[in-house]
């Protein structure tokens, strides 16, 4: 006889199941669907539950479903088997009641105990099956609000962040539109020790040396000279005056008759914070920025600006005292920050190979050269000779990291200031630069660290400390001090100031102390005995709406006939941000970002090609400067080769490579 439990051999859904299925009713599997799916579905009670995004919450739904589809599947199963399991139990009873032998009806109620057995088991099975879906739907939920709470953490700390970017932003415009401001207040940027602003600002928390930092009290200068910006809206002030007529003034520019103006920064609004917050951690260099952050110099301009001041080593040129002429290279190094003051925009990253001259030989004696010679990392040489007896060289590497509430940006490498008439040679290294509040609040610069200057034919030192700003020190904002010591670590000349404002020095004269040795003179017994080695020039007109440029800064990206193809003059980009077409801007630095780096993949894949054939491969050279060891700092740096002028004055620059 055939069993009929034969057919539950087939696979769930088979056609032989399903042909079974439809043929056999079942009055409690809707009922049982029914219960498993109000459970299924069944909502949290608990209250706290999550929102899910709408694409996970699709995956979570089919999945559920697909496993109810199982689930359906068993419960089908269990129908079968407990029919065909009733079935059979009512054959063998049937046998049972035959007269059958002893030992025949011994087999059968053996036979019917196993039939038995074996449906209870796939009952409990079933219903294991079940609690093991309720259980991983259970799971599963919890573990979808843990993610997604992590995920809606982080989206509303952006959203907060940026919110609190808005209302400052709509809280300065409010400001700025109810502000009266004093009429003689345009003259006064850098002497603003009794100017103030509202206390503790954006920064509420410690930094890693554990104090607080914000904007010093004499950062808020008059609104003719306050940069004015926000973390979710970068903008410029606006001008009546066309792009167009304010060009005009450039081409009636000469190279004798220096320009006075640029076109005015347009207000272009940019997200910061969907920018910034990708950035945290990584070196800026290397991650592409839209020319929103920009101002209209390259690096290699920015460096040149160094030069601002150089009637200082013209000063200390004709120094007879080497402690004095320290004096003055001391100031001359100081100085090179007070542009930085209210520049907190990014200069352009140079290409390799570009180029940047400065000829201001007959209207200042003097006459620069940089190169940018590496790109990653990033690094510029320059190169600076004047006919009043001095030569400035520096290789700088910077590197920067954005740290979330701040950027340091720290430059590698040394200065070298040589004067012809005593052959002395002094050398430093800059401090690290520090912009603040870099997602809400005004952005401002610190400059904080020390700096030594070595005068190598004489032994001479000077020590510079830039003293950080903190919210609870009463010193001055900015401050720098320093000490003129000889060879044997005596103190000979003390140097007191700010880096944004002015330098002064005073002759330390040795007093008898209590126990009859020499003591310093005290600094108010100094007063009289004071020299100001430098002080600030005033910033141009309308320097607000001209990324704070000073009047050196002004004429640095101005057309000039005979430069070389690489000069940052031509680079279009820059160009066209200048010229207030940032959309353009934009598209041209992906093309010449784009081709940079498809040079940089020539030049790796010829120095394989190279290697493979064994024969020799020359990497990347700049082309006028070489890589040589320092006999002072014995560190390997990029020195002037020579030749550029001359080359100008030939017009011979069939070396220069296409990057533009």
């Amino acid at each position: 006889m055939r069993s009929p439990c034969t057919t539950t051999k087939s696979s769930p859904r088979s056609p032989q199941l399903e042909e079974a299925h439809s043929q056999q009713p079942r009055p409690n599997t809707a009922k049982k669907k029914k219960r498993l799916k109000r459970k299924i579905f069944k909502k949290d009670e608990s209250g706290d539950e999550e929102s899910v995004s709408q694409t996970d919450k699709t995956e979570l739904q089919n999945t559920l479903r697909t496993l109810s589809s199982k689930v359906e599947d068993l419960s089908t199963c269990n129908d079968l088997i407990a029919k065909h399991g009733t079935a059979l139990q009512r054959s063998l009873s049937e046998l049972e009641s035959l007269r059958l032998p002893a030992e025949s009806n011994e087999k059968v109620k053996q036979v019917n105990e196993r039939a038995t057995l074996f449906r209870i088991t796939s009952n409990a099975m079933i219903n294991a099956c079940r609690d093991f879906l309720v259980l991983a739907q259970t799971h599963s939920k919890k573990w979808q609000k843990s993610l997604q709470y992590e995920r809606d953490q982080r989206i509303r700390l952006e959203e907060t962040l940026e919110q609190l970017a808005k209302q400052h932003n709509h809280l300065e415009r409010a400001f700025r539109g109810a502000a009266v401001l004093p009429a003689n207040a345009a003259g006064s940027a850098g002497s603003g020790k009794g100017q103030c602003c509202s206390g503790k600002g954006d920064l509420s928390d410690e930094d890693d040396e554990n104090e607080f930092f914000d904007a010093p009290e004499i950062i808020t200068t008059p609104e003719n000279l306050g940069h004015k910006r926000t973390g979710s809206n970068i903008s410029g002030a606006s001008s009546d005056i066309s792009l167009d007529e304010q060009y005009k003034h450039q081409l009636e520019e000469t190279k004798k008759e220096k320009r006075t103006r640029i076109p005015y920064k347009p207000n272009y609004s940019l997200n910061l914070w969907s920018i910034m917050k990708n950035c945290i951690g990584k070196e800026l260099s290397k991650i592409p920025m839209p020319v929103n952050f920009n101002e209209p110099l390259s690096m290699l301009q920015r460096l040149t600006e160094d030069l601002e001041y150089h009637e200082l080593l013209d000063r200390a040129a004709k120094c007879e005292n080497s402690l004095e002429q320290l004096c003055y290279v001391a100031a001359f190094t100081v100085s090179s920050y007070s542009t930085t003051v209210f520049r907190t925009s990014k200069p352009f990253n140079p290409l390799l190979g570009e180029t940047f001259e400065l000829d201001r030989l007959e209207e200042n004696g003097y006459r620069s050269l940089c190169e940018q010679v590496s790109h990653h990392p990033p690094a510029a040489a320059h190169h600076a000779e004047s006919k009043n007896g001095w030569t400035l060289r520096q290789e700088i590497k910077i590197t920067s990291k954005f740290r979330g509430k701040y950027l340091s940006i720290m430059p590698l490498g040394s200065i070298h200031c040589i004067f012809h008439a005593t052959g002395h040679h002094y050398t430093w290294k800059k401090v690290t630069t520090t912009v603040h509040n870099i997602i809400v609040g005004k952005l401002w610069i610190d400059q904080s660290g020390e700096i030594d200057i070595v005068n190598h034919k004489t032994g001479d030192k000077c020590n510079l400390k830039f003293v950080p700003y903190s919210y609870f020190s009463r010193d001055v904002a900015r401050k720098v001090t320093g000490e003129v010591t000889d060879p044997s670590g005596k103190v000979h000349f003390a140097l007191l100031g700010t880096w944004d404002e002015k330098m002064e020095c005073f002759k330390v004269q040795p007093v008898i102390g209590e126990n009859g040795g020499d003591a310093r003179q005290r600094g108010h017994e100094a007063e009289e005995s004071r020299v100001m080695l430098w002080k600030r020039n005033p910033l141009p007109k309308n320097a607000e709406n001209m990324y704070y440029f000073s009047e050196l800064a002004l004429t640095l990206n101005a057309w000039e006939a005979g430069t070389a193809p690489t000069d940052s003059r031509l680079r279009p980009d820059q160009r066209l941000m200048e010229n207030g077409r940032w959309d353009e801007a934009n598209a041209e630095k992906q093309r010449l970002e784009e081709k940079q780096r498809l040079s940089r993949k020539k030049r790796e894949a010829d120095a394989v090609k190279a290697t493979e054939d064994g024969t020799p491969y020359d990497p990347y050279k700049a082309l006028w400067f070489e890589r040589k060891k320092d006999p002072v700092t014995k560190e390997l740096a990029h020195v002037y080769r020579g030749a550029y002028w001359e080359c100008k004055e030939r017009q011979d620059w069939s070396s220069c490579p296409d990057i533009f």
